[in-house]
């Protein structure tokens, strides 16, 4: 009957953020303003690293495909959210719920990898600057970001089709504003016990993994910041990590708040205002 119910589900409700039509109305407008912010800003940085030869460089190689992957993600959630914050039926098709899971988990785990990356060129730049160039070659770069894009692809392979594979006969209705696997685990009637339990391995090597990189990298790159002896060094040296540290922990502290933690912990409430810090806001830095 649990299989029979779960091929006959067509579409999911999203409860969205807010309830009453005046906080839809203000959420729209703010959140319209971040995504247009989003796009032009890392489209533009896109178009600017590739106009400029100076820019072409293995740290912007970097960032222009962290602003590619801002814009894709960005753009897998926050489109819907709008639409959803006027609509009155916040719908979405089972296939499109699964598609929006696809692409958001492929690319957070890509993004992922690529701070790790960051981290790693930001390290070799500052520690070993003399081979900066022969580590760091374009033929590396490339194979680096690729390997981080066919990483997350088949990371998010193994995630949606363990989601996708749930028999959901309880309810269709997601407490949360985009297809997410916590919100939808709610909703199977089967155990999922371990489903989660894959899904947390698979979370916890890709982020516990890019974390150990990003740490180590950080902590040579700190101690070689306090033996430099020359003030300015330190100052573009600190300059130069300091935004990048900003977006690496409010990215890693909201995810791994997400995923990592036991589900009996889980909080609709909560875990709505950690979601949108990086779906949406996060992506804009």
């Amino acid at each position: 009957m649990a299989r029979k119910n779960y091929t006959l589900l067509t579409e999911f409700i999203l409860l969205g953020l807010a309830d009453t039509r005046e906080q839809q109305v203000f959420l729209f407008f703010f959140f319209s303003v971040i995504y247009t912010v989003t796009v032009v800003g890392n489209v533009g940085m896109i178009l600017l690293i590739r106009a400029d030869s100076r820019l072409h460089t293995p740290m912007y190689f970097f960032l222009a495909n962290l602003s590619f992957v801002d814009v894709c993600y960005s753009s897998t959630i926050t489109p819907k959210m709008l639409v959803d914050l006027l609509s009155e039926k916040k719908s979405i098709s089972f296939a499109g719920c699964f598609l929006q899971m696809y692409f958001f988990i492929a690319l957070a785990t890509t993004e992922c990898i690529l701070f790790g990356l960051m981290a790693h060129d930001c390290y070799v730049a500052i520690c070993n600057p003399l081979l900066y160039s022969l580590i760091m070659s374009r033929m590396v770069c490339l194979k680096m970001a690729a390997g981080a894009f066919t990483a997350g692809l088949l990371n998010s392979v193994v995630n949606t089709s363990c989601v996708s594979s749930l028999p959901f006969c309880s309810s269709n209705i997601i407490h949360h504003f985009f297809c997410d696997s916590p919100p939808l685990f709610k909703l199977s009637c089967s155990d999922t016990c371990l489903h989660e339990s894959i899904l947390s391995t698979f979370a916890g090597v890709n982020m516990v993994g890019a974390l150990l990189v990003i740490l180590t990298s950080y902590c040579y790159i700190l101690f070689s910041i306090f033996r430099m002896h020359v003030g300015e060094g330190k100052r573009k040296a600190f300059s130069t990590c300091a935004s990048h540290l900003t977006a690496i922990m409010l990215f890693y502290s909201t995810s791994i708040y997400t995923y990592l933690r036991p589900s009996s912990s889980y909080s609709l409430t909560q875990d709505k205002v950690a979601s949108v810090f990086y779906t949406v806001v996060i992506p804009m830095l």
